[in-house]
């Protein structure tokens, strides 16, 4: 009985409040028209018989009208080529939107998709609340290759060691660097967080006025997952097996302490406030950055938005160079009937194929995510074509889940405002951090 409250708790723990209704809409074209990416089944259907033959499942997803050619044609591919099988994407809004959706289709065990999409961190609660089906079932049956995938990438759809969902669209933190510039200047990407000073005193261009005219490098600071990796590589855990935060330890005070006085040194800024994002970009197009800390998936963005070659390097590491994933995973509800999670397999083992994968790798700015497709034509064409890719590639396995706890999101906001104030407001780091540890130990011990 505590068990199946427990997990209700949690499951309850992903639903974001919001004032808006949920956004549903059909990924296909203008209203009135054909659905380009359906059409093709339907004649398939049409053909092989009786429409009671033909399975209709829906995939729920977040992707937004950037990707939409490259997902109807994906989902057109797979319904040209199953008779039995018609796949409806259906655009549901941002994550926020998506798991308020599912998770209410969940409660009234009625209208679910097939297949759903859904952020990272929703893992956790989606597995404790029984939300997802069991996979290892389906890919033991069918031999399908789930080791070809990053051990990361792997655990990150995991659940208390159960596959519930299957990794898709993912990145994660890279640092994009003005190649031009970095030659000219005689420097090189620092591979450790003990070669940021040296790195970021010749990189950066302070005036005699105290004034910045270009830093070394900036790092977002409007969430906590974009510097995460600095800490966890420089021996600080973000949550200790005992269930509370190492945030104030002497590791982090000097690495909190490092990065506050680079700041005051105008070599860096920790990006944060309104717009942060966009003003950290137009920086480091306009030449004001000569690198920033962003994610993989805008590499695309980022190249062809500057005028200069744009480089793309692995996070500085320490004693280890973990980073961590981002994006999301595709699961199968566990309360359709055997025949809809039979037919939604099919089609979630589709997405995951190589082929698929390399599409969406070379289309959308999203990791691949299967190791071996660096063996196939399609792969070796992605790599001579973004060869900055080759580093993902090198470090698949290295690409860690992260924090999987339901009140992570929680704690890791509490540790960005605490942040925000040491550097801003210039506190004293060891008792600000001291401080905000026992506000995150409250939070962690709360769960």
């Amino acid at each position: 009985m505590i068990k199946r409250y427990l997990a209700g708790i949690a499951l309850l723990t992903v639903i974001t409040m919001s004032g808006c209704s949920t956004k549903v809409q059909e990924t296909t074209a203008d209203a009135g028209t054909t659905p380009a990416a359906s059409a093709p089944a339907a004649e398939a259907a049409a053909d092989s018989g009786t429409a009671s033959d033909v399975i209709e499942i829906e995939f729920w997803h977040a992707l937004e009208n950037q990707y939409e050619e490259t997902l109807n044609r994906v989902v057109g591919d797979f319904n040209s080529t199953h008779d039995s099988i018609v796949v409806k994407p259906m655009y549901i809004g941002n994550y926020s939107a998506l798991n308020e959706a599912i998770v209410s289709a969940n409660a009234a065990n009625t209208n679910l998709p097939g297949v759903a999409m859904a952020n990272i961190p929703y893992v956790t609660g989606y597995g404790a609340g029984g939300l997802c089906e069991d996979l290892g079932p389906y890919i033991q049956r069918d031999g399908f290759e789930i080791d070809d995938f990053g051990e990361g990438l792997i655990q990150a759809a995991k659940y208390e060691d159960v596959q519930v969902a299957l990794p898709f669209l993912v990145s994660t933190e890279v640092v994009y660097y003005n190649r031009e510039l970095m030659k000219e200047l005689g420097l090189e990407m620092p591979k450790t967080w003990d070669e940021m000073p040296q790195f970021l005193e010749k990189a950066s261009d302070v005036g005699a006025d105290g004034k910045t005219n270009r830093y070394g490098m900036v790092i977002p600071g409007w969430i906590t997952w974009y510097y995460e990796p600095f800490f966890v590589n420089n021996g600080v855990q973000m949550v200790t097996p005992e269930g509370r935060t190492d945030l104030a330890s002497d590791n982090s005070i000097k690495l909190v302490s490092q990065l506050k006085d680079w700041c005051q040194k105008g070599y860096t800024y920790l990006a944060t406030g309104e717009d942060a994002a966009s003003v950290m970009r137009q920086n480091f197009i306009d030449g004001k950055a000569l690198s920033i800390v962003y994610t993989s998936s805008l590499f695309d963005t980022m190249a062809d938005s500057c005028s200069f070659d744009v480089g793309m390097e692995w996070l500085p590491g320490g004693k280890t160079k973990e980073q961590e994933l981002g994006g999301n995973v595709l699961f199968l509800p566990a309360k359709n009937d055997q025949k809809v999670k039979d037919a939604s397999w099919e089609f979630l083992s589709y997405l995951m194929s190589k082929e698929v994968n390399m599409i969406w790798a070379s289309e959308s700015g999203y990791l691949p995510t299967r190791k071996s497709v660096q063996e196939t034509e399609e792969g070796k064409a992605f790599l001579e074509k973004k060869p900055e890719f080759q580093i993902i590639f090198d470090n698949l396995d290295v690409i860690t889940p992260g924090i999987q706890r339901s009140d992570w999101s929680q704690a890791s906001t509490t540790w960005k405002n605490w942040m925000d104030e040491i550097i801003q407001e210039d506190l004293d780091v060891e008792s600000a951090l001291t401080e905000m540890a026992e506000e995150i130990d409250e939070i962690l011990g709360d769960s």
